[in-house]
């Protein structure tokens, strides 16, 4: 434990570059999986970390001020506050009733008494509230923004000749109406860390969803087609060279169409479901492990949804299932992950396998053989299943699966 904090206390330093930031994130990333205690020596490097990031972003990345309403109503659900709680600030219940709901500006005097009375920034206060699309746009953080043009989203569009607002909306214009971004929005359901930035999220899916108009099926996808024999017959195809390729040909027969895109910096996203186009449902997998079995389980975890919550009214399943801590998990996720589960490996074998009680490798390669599919696909569950992550390293860590994407630009 103590080499790993000098190690890392090693690499926590002053963010001068790109570079230095991009290895700040990860750092914060490894530190916040292990759920550090705050009083810990690894919870004092988090905060540390969290300050030195803080500091950058704010130094290179103009201040987006919020909404003043939202501004408030964040104040109140962060305090407790009621609506009866503002009228010393703001005057009649009425009254309250109207700022809050965007009927009415807030007056000097309103600003000064919100300012002293609950620490809201009059900077803040006094900026004339946004409203529809406009709004939504110059609310993302401009950090996202950046990311989003070094990966290439905006085309040839740069930001030092379009502003924000422009690159957003020329972005956004492949979605048939913004009525229909709000309805796929609101229609999402996410397992997700509380520090994902929902925003990257939807520019991920987006792009996605843009990638995979431009691959051609030759027919729709037939509602009940996925079944447990169907994913079983495909988790076969991981014992045969390049299986993630075969995996994306053998679904787009099928109407199914699987993309490859690497997860945004303050997400941890493994995977999704888009069910927009209901005749050619897709998924995206983002291979932030490159690992074989991280691919195989994501996969199929998302063909689970496909298989389940087709017809369920959501639109869009975000996935963040390996590394981060996630305590409530929905009754649609634990179906998923039930079904991707039996599918790698049937509960009626884990329970009379020697595996169950030795996780060796051999007792890994036999139950793979047996299963008919790859070592490192078992070795994963073996893992999963008995809690047991000190066991088959080797087996897990060196079954890679971005060796099959090498025009993919994988995140460092």
């Amino acid at each position: 434990m103590e080499n790993r904090l000098d190690k890392n206390m090693s690499k926590i330093k002053v963010i001068k570059t790109e570079e230095d930031y991009k290895e700040a994130l990860k750092l914060l990333e490894d530190l916040m999986r292990g759920d550090p205690d705050p009083d810990s020596e690894e919870g004092e490097q988090l905060s540390l970390l969290s300050t030195l990031i803080q500091d950058y972003e704010t130094r290179v990345f103009p201040e987006t001020l919020p909404d003043p309403i939202d501004a408030i109503k964040f104040r109140m659900e962060q305090v407790g506050l009621t609506q009866s709680d503002l009228i010393p600030y703001i005057g009649s219940r009425s009254r309250v009733s109207e700022i809050l709901s965007g009927k009415r500006q807030l007056t000097l005097e309103m600003v000064r008494a919100l300012e002293a009375g609950l620490g809201i920034p009059a900077k803040v206060l006094i900026r004339k509230p946004d409203s529809g699309e406009n709004y939504e746009y110059q609310n993302w953080d401009n950090r996202l923004v950046v990311e989003m043009e070094t990966r290439g989203y905006f085309g040839n569009a740069p930001l030092k000749k379009y502003s924000k607002l422009d690159l957003l909306k020329n972005f956004f214009s492949s979605i048939d109406s913004s009525a229909q971004l709000v309805g796929m929005l609101r229609k999402s359901n996410y397992r997700s860390s509380p520090l994902t930035d929902k925003h990257a999220l939807t520019a991920w899916a987006i792009w996605v969803s843009k990638k995979a108009k431009k691959v051609k099926t030759l027919k729709g996808y037939k509602h009940g087609t996925i079944d447990l024999d169907f994913m079983q017959k495909l988790v076969k195809l991981s014992t045969k060279e390049n299986s993630p390729i075969l995996a994306q040909e053998y679904l787009k027969e099928y109407g199914i169409i699987l993309i490859i895109e690497p997860h945004f910096s303050k997400t941890y996203l493994d995977g999704a479901t888009i069910l927009i186009n209901k005749d050619n449902p897709i998924i995206g997998l983002t291979l932030r492990y490159d690992r074989l079995d991280n691919f195989w389980f994501t996969l199929i975890h998302e063909l689970a949804h496909i298989a389940r919550h087709y017809d369920s009214g959501i639109s869009l399943f975000y996935d963040e299932i390996e590394g981060i801590k996630i305590i409530d998990i929905d009754e649609k996720e634990r179906e998923a992950d039930a079904l991707a589960e039996e599918v790698l490996l049937p509960r009626a074998k884990w329970e009379v396998s020697p595996a169950r009680l030795v996780p060796s490798s051999m007792a890994a390669n036999s139950l793979a053989q047996e299963l008919g599919v790859h070592v490192a696909i078992i070795a994963g569950q073996i893992r999963h299943k008995g809690n047991k992550y000190v066991y088959l390293n080797k087996i897990v860590n060196e079954a890679k699966a971005r060796k099959c994407f090498p025009d993919i630009k994988w995140n460092k």
